[in-house]
């Protein structure tokens, strides 16, 4: 964009949510923009949207966070309901943010947390944008490599510098050799964080994974959905199906999707411009509640 206004600097601080610290980053003016990461190892919000705060902060307040269990929040997730647990303590920060309604963008994990966030308060999302949400399409066969190498990692030996080398290179984008050595260990060293250590967010349950419960197609809400959606996904995702894209845009009334060819599961950081031009573009054609 051309003649941008300086951005106002973006200030980092904790919020008292319940019983949690959640750490969240700001900048830009304007309606609220609510950025949920992903779930892998090590992830963080300012890591994850590094290629695409400047851009949407131009036109909206953008609230980057760390989810509970992750980076610089309370540690510790709900694992008996995952994305409640997640949706509640993000509506809990909007209510001590006293923000009323927000655009909600979620990466993966943080797509599944912005989706039950807009089922189970519908009024508190103006709009949604996912990219590869989990939770959809989760029970047509047995999960993806990916997803299990995600879920495994503090299973067995436990975190390693190379199952996180893998993950990332191998599943987490389509073109492993983009990924710099240095991120890879920034994860890593979260990753191995004691408080993660003691309590990690995912890891694959003992025995036979239910996953039906945490599968969105089956939540009778999602087709009265009427929360302005755009889905986001990689034709080469390894961890989420691409096919959980089509499942939310026949199931949702207001739902549009659009796929990247040659692209991975990290949509935003892989197709980083463009992924910055069609949120834009999405979301302002949405007019906030």
């Amino acid at each position: 964009m051309n003649n941008k206004e300086p951005l106002p600097a973006l200030t980092s601080r904790t919020v008292q949510v319940g019983r949690r610290q959640i750490f969240i980053s700001e900048t830009g003016i304007g309606h609220p923009l609510l950025m949920l990461h992903g779930g892998g190892a090590g992830a963080s919000g300012l890591s994850n949207y590094s290629r695409n705060i400047e851009s949407l902060a131009q036109r909206f307040r953008v609230i980057v966070v760390d989810m509970p269990g992750y980076g610089r929040s309370t540690k510790g997730v709900d694992r008996k309901d995952p994305f409640g647990d997640l949706a509640g303590t993000m509506l809990g920060l909007l209510d001590a943010l006293n923000i009323r309604s927000a655009h909600v963008v979620g990466n993966s994990l943080g797509g599944a947390c912005a989706l039950r966030m807009a089922l189970d308060a519908p009024t508190r999302v103006s709009a949604l944008v996912l990219m590869g949400p989990g939770g959809v399409n989760t029970t047509r066969s047995l999960p993806t490599p990916g997803l299990k190498l995600l879920l495994d990692y503090y299973n067995g030996e436990g975190p390693t510098l190379a199952k996180i080398t893998r993950f990332i290179r191998d599943y987490l984008v389509f073109d492993g050799s983009q990924v710099s050595d240095e991120m890879i260990r920034e994860r890593f060293e979260a990753s191995i964080d004691p408080q993660v250590i003691a309590a990690p967010p995912l890891r694959r349950p003992t025995g036979i994974p239910r996953f039906s419960r945490w599968d969105f197609t089956r939540d009778a809400r999602l087709k009265h959905c009427q929360v302005p959606t755009l889905v986001l996904w990689g034709t080469e995702d390894k961890v989420n199906r691409s096919s959980g894209g089509e499942a939310l845009r026949s199931r949702m009334p207001d739902c549009n999707l659009y796929l990247f060819s040659r692209t991975g599961h990290w949509v935003q950081w892989e197709r980083a411009d463009e992924f910055n031009t069609v949120t834009l573009a999405f979301l302002d054609s949405r007019a906030a509640h």
